[in-house]
């Protein structure tokens, strides 16, 4: 079973003021999906995002947000740079595909010398 992971692609202290507690120091972190198997590794492109407050702990959605953390956000947004969507095979996968590939071409040999 796959097992799918959000690794963080980048994180920023940002000196905005916490709409709940009015401290400010926040940190915005940027992550990416990951998902694992025993046969792959595939990055894809989702990127999310998490804005929270590191007095309060307490996690800064959208609906909170100020036009001065808006602004912030926007500007970190396109700093932003994911690794590209790609499928990495692991090993496992090449023994199975190279046992694979053996059986057939036995299975074709036999069939021909039968």
């Amino acid at each position: 079973m796959a097992k799918e992971k959000q690794l963080v692609i980048q994180e920023a202290d940002i000196t905005n003021n916490c709409p709940k507690c009015f401290n400010q120091e926040l940190k915005i972190t940027f992550y990416q999906k990951h998902t694992f198997n025993a046969l792959y590794h595939r990055t894809t492109g989702v990127v999310t995002n998490e804005i929270k407050c590191k007095k309060c702990n307490s996690t800064i959605y959208p609906v909170d947000w100020t036009p001065d953390i808006e602004r912030v956000f926007d500007y970190y947004n396109k700093l932003v740079k994911p690794d590209r969507p790609a499928v990495r095979f692991t090993m496992l996968f090449f023994v199975v595909l190279v046992l694979m590939l053996c059986l057939v071409a036995a299975g074709v040999y036999f069939m021909i010398e039968g």
